[in-house]
């Protein structure tokens, strides 16, 4: 996994942008493939950004597309598709990168310690990661030895991600890691300049923290530290459901 360390570059195309959900050489299905009822009821915004699908949003349906999905390579190696889990009428939503070795054998995101920290973390501010917020990750089959996915495998992802952003349309998301800012807001590197910091996004609030697996290696409680600073993120977190005020449109 790179570093959660490293200084941003220039925003890059998001992957939730169709300029890399079109056929790219290693992710594409031969031509005659037919698109899932997912994929063939998304629309795509006037800004480049998929919008929400043009019929009622079926998280069921889904769910199903996503089990069969053979986009990219990842699929070879898994043993399940890891969609959800938690509300989906939560108003919070947490993105993470992609499935670790639990997460795989169970078919949950964030089972596995990282997730244990991010239900603590959660509950420390009030909120149930059952109850309270709708989780799934980046890229839904496991990488490979726990590696990050690489820029093909989370275009590839992209549609359900989106997918699951407008069915869900949680009015807060919170992005955990590197990965998840790179995957919806097109920014690469730069989680520790940019954690903490509200982005407003199709018209709600988003906001990049550390990953749970970068604080499971950096433990310290002490004031500054990754940890000190996520969990006063998380305080903003609730803060900001509390308020239930979304991001004033752009002109």
């Amino acid at each position: 996994m790179a570093p959660d360390h490293l200084q941003p570059s220039p925003r890059q195309p998001s992957p939730l942008q169709p300029s890399l959900l079109g056929e790219d050489p290693a992710t594409a299905e031969p031509a005659a493939r037919e698109p899932t009822a997912t994929e063939a009821t998304a629309t795509v915004h006037t800004a480049g950004v998929i919008d929400a699908p043009a019929g009622p949003p079926d998280l069921a349906a889904l769910e199903r597309d996503c089990r069969e999905c053979r986009r990219c390579g990842l699929a070879e190696g898994r043993r399940t598709v890891v969609v959800s889990r938690g509300d989906p009428a939560a108003r919070l939503m947490v993105i993470g990168e992609g499935p670790g070795a639990q997460e795989d054998a169970s078919g949950r995101p964030f089972v596995g310690r990282a997730g244990q920290l991010l239900d603590q973390m959660l509950a420390s501010v009030g909120l149930d990661s059952e109850r309270d917020a709708y989780v799934c990750n980046v890229v839904k089959c496991r990488p490979p030895d726990n590696r990050r996915p690489t820029p093909q495998e989370i275009a590839a992802c992209a549609p359900w991600l989106a997918a699951q952003i407008a069915a869900v349309d949680p009015a807060v998301v919170l992005l955990a890691g590197a990965t998840a800012l790179e995957g919806v807001l097109g920014i690469k590197g730069g989680i520790t300049r940019l954690r903490g910091r509200w982005h407003p996004w199709q018209g709600r609030w988003v906001m990049p923290v550390f990953h749970p697996s970068y604080l499971l290696r950096n433990p310290s409680r002490e004031k500054g530290s990754p940890k000190w600073l996520t969990w006063q993120d998380l305080q903003e977190v609730r803060r900001r459901l509390q308020e239930d005020r979304p991001p004033t449109p752009s002109l």
